[in-house]
């Protein structure tokens, strides 16, 4: 089971929902394409700064590299920068997303991508028309679907004021 973190898109002007096509899922954990290659997964998912940053980053490696003179030691030093950059392919992601606007809404777990999508926007759409369906917003105490609805809950407890 893969777990994927949810980002949803800034809402474009004039418009008062996000586009579902917009979404984007993060996969967490290790890419196998971002360590093998890095710059290249990184032009492919438009990573501009994370780019830079990386190319910062070998450089300065490469002159320590040099700096030391150790030619056995270099290929096993690339290799363990190549490893964290597949390590953190995700978190990198999730902060150009950020960067970008996107917000964070929600986490997903599934066999594969379809699946995670299909699970999120199934809990997603039925929490918008709960929603709708519910009290005013005004209203701050939460309402148990058990419960009538001048029975106030705040949280998980039941006012003990008001229990009859």
């Amino acid at each position: 089971m893969a777990v994927y973190t949810v980002h949803e898109p800034p809402l474009r002007e004039a418009m008062s929902a996000p586009e579902l096509e917009r979404f984007v899922f993060v996969r967490d954990g290790f890419s196998f394409w971002a360590l093998l290659f890095g710059p290249l997964w990184m032009l492919r998912h438009r990573m501009w700064l994370v780019l830079l940053g990386y190319g910062a980053a070998a450089a300065a490696l490469s002159l320590v590299l040099r700096l030391l003179g150790s030619a056995a030691v270099a290929p096993i030093v690339w290799a363990l920068f190549g490893l964290l950059l597949g390590f953190e392919a995700g978190t990198l992601q999730r902060f150009t997303l950020g960067r970008r606007g996107f917000r964070n809404i929600g986490i997903v777990v599934g066999d594969d991508l379809e699946l995670a999508e299909r699970r999120f926007f199934d809990s997603w759409i039925s929490r918008r028309s709960s929603f709708s369906e519910s009290s005013p917003r005004s209203q701050t105490a939460i309402r148990s679907p058990s419960l009538p609805m001048d029975h106030p809950i705040l949280g998980l407890f039941p006012d003990p004021r008001t229990s009859p």
